[in-house]
C-alpha cells in the first residue's frame, strides 16, 4: 500500500506506513573504498583539538579508520594506522621518542610518514625496515585544531582557511562536539534556517534570542563553493539579513547565536566556522572555531571558558543535560541524532523550506559521482591560501510601511546577498568596505 495511505479520510495508518525502503546511501558512507568515502578523502578534515595531543598518543577514529595521532619529543605531529605492523599492538600505548613513536610490545619505531626507523629485536641484516612501510597520513595544525588528509597523495588539495578566520584581530577558540549520527544529517542543519524558528524559539523555548522566532523570508542560492541561505526577518523597525555558508562537503559558517537584529550593522563576518568530520557511518564530530574580534563581538559576549572539548557556549549541542530536561527542551544534538543513526531519506517528506537541504545533498552526490567516474573535483579558488566566503549578518533600519512587507523583505535580502556575491573576487582586506559602499549606493542605508 502507498506510504500516504490514510492521508485523506482517516488516521491510524501506522500499520500501512512503510517500515523500510531500499535506498542508495553511498554518498553518506565514509569507509575507504566506498564512493562516499573516497569523495570525503579528497579534503582536509579537522580531527582533534591540539590540547588532546600533548604528552601521550591519542587514539582517534576518522572516516571509519582507527588511527593514532601523536606529537613526538621533537614536536612533530604524526597520524598513523593504529595497529603496529609487527603484531598489531595498538600504538595508543606507544612510547614517544625524539623522532617518531615506538610500539610498546617489541619496540618497533615509526617516523611520522610511516617509515620504520628501528626493529630492535631483529638481527642486524634484517630487511623489514626496507620492505615494510606503516600506514600514515599527513597532518597539520592551525588555531588549536589538528587537520588530516586521508586520500591518495597525488590528489591532495591545498590546505585553506576561510576569510572569516583571518579577520584582523581575530581570536580562534577551538571546540569539538561528538554527535551519534551520520555526518550529513548534522551538516545539513546549516541549510535549515527555519529550524531556528521552532527548535530554538517557539517550540523548545528561547535558546538563542527571541528574534529567531520571527518567521523569515528565505532564499537559497548555488555558489561556486556550495549553497548559501539568506534569512530575512522583520524585527520592529529593523530588517535583519542573515546569510549562512555551506561549503561543500562539510564546512559551514554562521553568525553569533546572540544576534537579535536590534542594532544596525553591516556585513558583520561569521562568528562560527565549523566542519562536520565523519568518525564512521553513524558517528561524527562538530569541530571548528568560535571567532572573537572587534567586528563580530565588540562587547565580548563570547564565553571562552565554555568552549573546548565536548562543550561550546551556546545551547543544545551536547547530550550532557539530564534526559528528561532534553525531552522538555531539546536542542540541535537531540533533533539531529534522533533522526536515526543514519536518517532514511526515502521516508522523508521534504517541503518548500527544505530546498537548501535538497541543493546541498545534490552537490554532494555530484561530487561523489565525479570522484567515482574519475572526472575529478574543481579546485578551490584560493588567494594566498584563503577562501572568500559569504556568511554575514546585516541589520538595516527600515520601518515597515505596510501590514505585509514580505515582498520588501525579499527585495532587501536579494539586494544584500547580491552585493555579497558580486564582491566575491574583491581583495579580502577591502571586501567588507566595498560591500558597505555598494549597500549605501543602493539607498538601503
Amino acid at each position: 500500500m502507498a506510504d500516504n495511505a490514510g492521508a485523506q479520510g482517516g488516521g491510524f495508518v501506522g500499520y500501512h506506513k512503510a517500515v523500510e525502503r531500499s535506498e542508495d546511501a553511498e554518498a553518506r558512507r565514509v569507509a575507504r573504498g566506498t564512493a562516499g568515502g573516497e569523495y570525503m578523502r579528497r579534503f582536509w578534515h579537522p580531527i582533534a583539538l591540539s590540547g588532546q595531543v600533548r604528552t601521550l598518543p591519542k587514539r582517534v577514529r576518522i572516516l571509519g579508520e582507527d588511527l593514532v595521532v601523536f606529537r613526538d619529543l621533537g614536536g612533530r605531529l604524526g597520524c598513523l594506522h593504529l595497529h603496529c605492523s609487527h603484531r598489531g599492538t595498538s600504538l595508543e600505548f606507544g612510547v614517544l621518542t625524539e623522532r617518531g613513536i615506538s610500539c610498546c610490545y617489541h619496540g618497533w619505531r615509526y617516523d611520522i610518514d610511516g617509515t620504520i626507523l628501528d626493529t630492535p629485536g631483529e638481527p642486524a641484516g634484517s630487511t623489514i625496515k626496507v620492505r615494510v612501510c606503516h600506514g600514515a597520513y599527513p597532518v597539520r595544525e592551525h588555531g588549536g585544531l589538528i587537520f588530516g588528509y586521508f586520500g591518495a597523495p597525488e590528489a591532495m588539495p591545498p590546505f585553506f582557511l576561510t576569510d572569516a578566520t583571518v579577520v584582523p584581530g581575530n581570536e580562534l577558540h577551538p571546540y569539538l562536539l561528538t554527535f551519534d549520527c551520520n555526518w550529513l544529517q548534522a551538516h545539513e542543519n546549516s541549510m535549515d534556517p527555519i529550524h531556528s524558528v521552532f527548535l530554538h524559539t517557539r517550540v523548545s523555548n528561547v535558546q538563542f534570542s527571541q528574534s529567531f522566532g520571527a518567521l523569515p523570508v528565505v532564499r537559497y542560492r548555488q555558489t561556486e563553493l556550495g549553497v548559501i541561505s539568506t534569512a530575512v526577518r522583520r524585527i520592529g523597525e529593523n530588517v535583519w539579513v542573515r546569510v549562512n555558508d555551506d561549503l561543500t562537503p562539510n564546512v559551514a559558517q554562521f553568525g553569533p547565536p546572540w544576534e537579535d537584529g536590534s542594532q544596525e550593522k553591516l556585513f558583520v563576518p561569521p562568528a562560527i566556522t565549523r566542519w562536520i568530520t565523519p568518525i564512521d557511518d553513524t558517528h561524527c564530530m562538530t569541530i571548528g572555531w568560535r571567532h572573537c574580534n572587534p567586528i563580530v563581538d565588540p562587547q565580548r559576549r563570547i564565553r571562552t571558558a565554555e568552549i573546548g572539548l565536548e562543550t561550546v557556549d551556546f545551547f543544545g549541542q551536547t547530550p550532557h543535560r539530564p534526559y528528561e530536561d532534553r525531552q522538555r527542551e531539546p536542542g540541535d544534538w537531540d533533533a539531529q541524532v534522533s533522526q536515526r543513526p543514519m536518517s532514511i531519506h526515502a521516508l522523508e517528506n521534504l517541503g518548500t523550506t527544505d530546498m537548501g537541504i535538497a541543493m546541498l545533498r545534490k552537490n554532494i552526490q555530484q561530487g561523489v559521482l565525479a570522484v567515482k567516474e574519475g572526472t575529478g573535483l574543481k579546485p578551490l579558488p584560493l588567494r594566498d591560501g584563503v577562501l572568500s566566503t559569504y556568511a554575514h549578518d546585516t541589520v538595516l533600519r527600515l520601518p515597515q510601511k505596510t501590514n505585509d512587507d514580505t515582498a520588501v523583505l525579499a527585495e532587501v535580502g536579494d539586494t544584500v546577498t547580491g552585493i555579497t556575491l558580486d564582491s566575491w573576487s574583491a581583495p579580502h582586506g577591502e571586501r567588507r568596505q566595498y560591500c558597505i559602499a555598494r549597500l549605501r549606493e543602493s539607498g538601503l542605508c
